[in-house]
């Protein structure tokens, strides 16, 4: 059976030749990572021309990005399953940092755990203000629930922002709003107005697209995004950051995963610091913390009806 694509969008003038993805989920309030939203983003990303110029993740929710991946799915699986599929999403995620041009997520709302980690695989990310007005929330929250980023969270956020800002939120599980966020630096660009969020996600893209032609831009195309820790100009900031938080984070199994994945992707590389983020992710989940913190978030949620696929963007905070 043939995936159906996720509706790709063409721009014109003078964004000719950027393409738009739309991550749609019909029927939900919100998107939510889960198998058939990777699946689809496959293969509308094999689906893209040979002579795209640039590429923009947006969200068809007026609510969020992405609100985070379905934990309850996640948590169905057995250690075999989910190592599979996480592996899975990471192949998916990675299509996006080996594109040969420049990417951009439009980021319109609520951006956590894989969701945020979806982004950050792009080369830049543009933020709006959401269409209420109302902050939104942005950032790795599972440490919250006990466990930890599965998709490269810990090996891409240090070099979004202040590295040892970025590893003690990781490590606590906290999220920014959209306000702190913009402050922290987060987003390589700031829309106004949420309407035309996407038009200025494709002009950044356009931007940097002409500047590869001229020659005055160069992109690092080696398997890996090109924000993340292990480049050279970041590591050694990192590196600092962490050895100068050690002893100051949470004394928790969560944190010390955290802090043992940046430390794997400084000495061992990109595909080794996500291999262990992985590896944390299927065993915490096992441990009594994570299983209480679990099972009192799945309570919480089912109290307002929901049935864990992010009924709000604010349950989404839960979300892997």
């Amino acid at each position: 059976m043939t995936t159906e694509p996720l509706p790709i969008h063409y721009g014109q003038g003078d964004h000719a030749g950027i393409c738009i993805i739309e991550l749609d989920q019909p029927g939900k309030p919100v998107v939510v990572l889960e198998l058939e939203l990777l699946q689809r983003l496959e293969a509308s990303l094999d689906a893209l021309p040979k002579d795209a110029r640039g590429l923009v993740l947006a969200s068809a929710s007026e609510r969020a990005f992405v609100a985070g991946a379905d934990l309850k799915s996640i948590m169905a699986m057995n250690d075999g399953e989910l190592h599979t599929y996480l592996e899975y999403g990471a192949g998916v995620f990675g299509k996006i940092s080996r594109l040969p041009y420049p990417t951009a997520a439009a980021i319109n709302g609520a951006a956590l755990g894989g969701g945020l980690e979806l982004a950050m695989h792009c080369d830049g990310l543009i933020g709006a203000p959401s269409e209420s007005g109302k902050p939104y929330p942005v950032g790795l929250p599972e440490a919250g629930l006990s466990i930890c980023p599965g998709w490269g969270g810990t090996q891409m956020l240090p070099a979004r922002i202040d590295p040892k800002a970025a590893i003690e939120m990781t490590a606590l599980g906290k999220p920014m709003k959209f306000d702190g966020a913009a402050e922290a630096g987060l987003f390589d660009a700031v829309c106004e107005q949420a309407g035309e969020l996407r038009k200025v996600a494709a002009s950044w893209v356009a931007d940097r697209a002409d500047a590869m032609n001229t020659g005055k831009k160069k992109l690092d195309r080696d398997g890996a995004p090109s924000v993340w820790i292990g480049r050279g100009d970041y590591a050694s900031g990192v590196l600092e950051a962490l050895d100068g938080l050690k002893d100051g984070l949470p004394q928790t199994q969560a944190a010390a995963a955290v802090a043992d994945c940046v430390d794997a992707g400084i000495g061992l590389g990109w595909s080794a610091g996500i291999k262990r983020e992985r590896e944390h992710l299927v065993r915490l989940r096992h441990t009594p913390e994570a299983t209480a913190a679990i099972e009192a978030f799945f309570s919480r949620d089912g109290s307002r009806g929901g049935s864990g696929d992010a009924k709000k963007p604010a349950d989404a905070g839960a979300k892997a």
